[in-house]
């Protein structure tokens, strides 16, 4: 967001709806040629060569070759030295994060790997690796929550709201947030991954919010109700030390 409002929109407007949906492009282009001079005087292909790290073939290029023809009628403002060493920093420091990031993984990977339950809980749509370490991590033994009110409330995603005086549409219903902050957010992004890529999901969260579409809030609330369901699933297939069947989300 910084990269995109305080220098692409600026320097160079014309690149940012051709930019957008490839970071590594996004990246090198901000990183070597936010000033649109500096393209006007370079020679295409070296253009190429210097943005991209992979072929991704003739559309890669004439996405490239769009910017390349845009940059010189741009009415981008001047870009001066101090304005290239911004973007030279925020750049690298983008992809040192990145890097971390990476390497925070392959730990991760490396610890959790032959732990139980861990590869169990992959099978779960939106269950990637940080976060079935981190229901792992929470859950820990299994067999020490006697029912699944207790698992929810772990993460606070237990809903509630002050109805009184109110009818139900006019409420608007909050989860707790007494439990663990990062599993809560974990798990409600893993429920927004699987109700909007895998058809069962997606299907499943249609059929909750039927008929409810007018009541404030209800989406949210859905998806809070389909992350609490995905943590009692979780739990209760490190009980049974079953991998995930799609029947886990018919039960209440």
């Amino acid at each position: 967001m910084q990269i995109r409002n305080s220098l692409l929109t600026k320097y160079f407007p014309e690149a940012d709806c051709y930019l957008k949906n490839c970071a590594d492009e996004y990246l090198a282009v901000i990183r070597w040629y936010l000033d649109p001079i500096k393209i006007v005087s370079t020679d295409f292909k070296e253009f190429v060569k210097h943005v991209t790290t992979k072929d991704r073939g003739d559309r890669q290029v004439q996405r490239l070759k769009k910017i390349y023809d845009l940059a010189e009628p741009s009415v981008g403002l001047p870009v001066n030295s101090a304005t290239v060493f911004e973007a030279q920093m925020i750049v690298d420091r983008i992809r040192k994060v990145r890097q971390e990031v990476s390497q925070v993984m392959a730990e991760m990977k490396a610890v959790c790997g032959n732990l139980y339950g861990y590869s169990l809980l992959q099978t779960i749509l939106g269950f990637v690796p940080y976060i079935s370490a981190l229901v792992l991590a929470t859950i820990g033994n299994p067999f020490r929550f006697k029912s699944r009110k207790q698992v929810i409330r772990l993460a606070g995603l237990d809903l509630n709201a002050n109805r009184s005086g109110k009818t139900s549409s006019d409420s608007v219903p909050v989860i707790s947030k007494k439990g663990d902050t990062d599993l809560r957010y974990g798990l409600y992004q893993a429920g927004l991954v699987a109700s909007n890529c895998n058809e069962i999901f997606r299907r499943l969260f249609h059929d909750m919010i039927d008929g409810r579409h007018g009541e404030r809030g209800i989406r949210t609330k859905m998806r809070v109700k389909l992350a609490a369901k995905l943590l009692v699933i979780a739990w209760t297939m490190l009980k049974k030390n079953e991998t995930f069947n799609p029947s886990y989300l018919m039960t209440d």
